[in-house]
């Protein structure tokens, strides 16, 4: 057994423009434990903060817990999240997400680590793409 104290890491800034849009910040939970390969965090975005396109070598998934979000998946349309939802991207699959124009929104995000990586940071999301 393994207990993680609440704040025994401090808070994060997400990097702008590199990673996200906005103001974002990272409170990391968990980091993976051999075998085991899974991260948690809550990540909080302010209104018109979000992610940039990624994709995630063994998927994601993300528990909405405050707020009222959007997700959206490369090709597809824009999605409302709202707090108990849950989303599972794909392995590879290009998405993004963050919060709504007006409101902030908080998820746990739930990620495996495959050779050292957990993430791939891709192009920004465009204000055309966020605003559809």
């Amino acid at each position: 057994m393994k207990i993680t104290r609440n704040a025994s890491t401090p808070s994060m800034t997400g990097q702008v423009p590199a990673n996200f849009s906005g103001t974002v910040r990272i409170d990391n939970m968990a980091q993976p434990n051999p075998p085991g390969r899974a991260s948690t965090a809550v990540v909080t975005f302010a209104p018109g903060a979000r992610t940039v396109w990624h994709t995630h070598p063994a998927g994601q998934t993300i528990v909405i817990t405050a707020g009222k979000g959007w997700v959206q998946r490369e090709g597809e349309p824009r999605e409302d999240v709202d707090p108990g939802d849950t989303v599972y991207f794909d392995a590879g699959e290009r998405h993004w997400h963050g919060a709504t124009a007006t409101t902030g929104m908080s998820h746990i995000a739930i990620t495996e680590t495959v050779d050292g990586k957990n993430v791939d940071w891709l192009e920004p999301v465009t204000d055309d793409q966020y605003a559809s």
